[in-house]
């Protein structure tokens, strides 16, 4: 049996959720430019490690409030629209299952 993803449709946020994940995204962003001045300044290894487990730590944290959007997106979708309920379980399953493959 060949497990494949279901289409998955756009994600539809407000604008005031699309403008909060841009703007932690470029805090992120920020973080990584702080990692490459530490080592453009040779910075100690450890400070360095630091830097990338936070940055790993806040990536990680996004990805994981992505998940429980789209989660909460496909329960309301399917409660609202009589849509498959097993459909949007295959859907939020692919979602993660691409998180933990990461």
């Amino acid at each position: 049996m060949v497990f494949r993803e279901p289409e998955v449709p756009p994600m539809q946020t407000s604008e005031e959720t699309k403008k909060a994940q841009v703007n932690r995204l470029r805090r992120i962003e920020g973080q990584v430019r702080g990692l490459q001045r530490l080592i453009e300044d040779d910075n100690d290894c450890v400070d360095v490690l630091t830097q990338v487990s936070a940055t790993t730590r806040a990536l990680e944290s996004f990805a994981i409030q992505l998940v429980e959007q789209h989660l909460q997106a496909c329960v309301r979708e399917a409660s609202q629209d009589g849509v498959d309920p097993e459909a949007k379980v295959m859907e939020i399953t692919a979602a993660i299952a691409r998180l933990v493959r990461s």
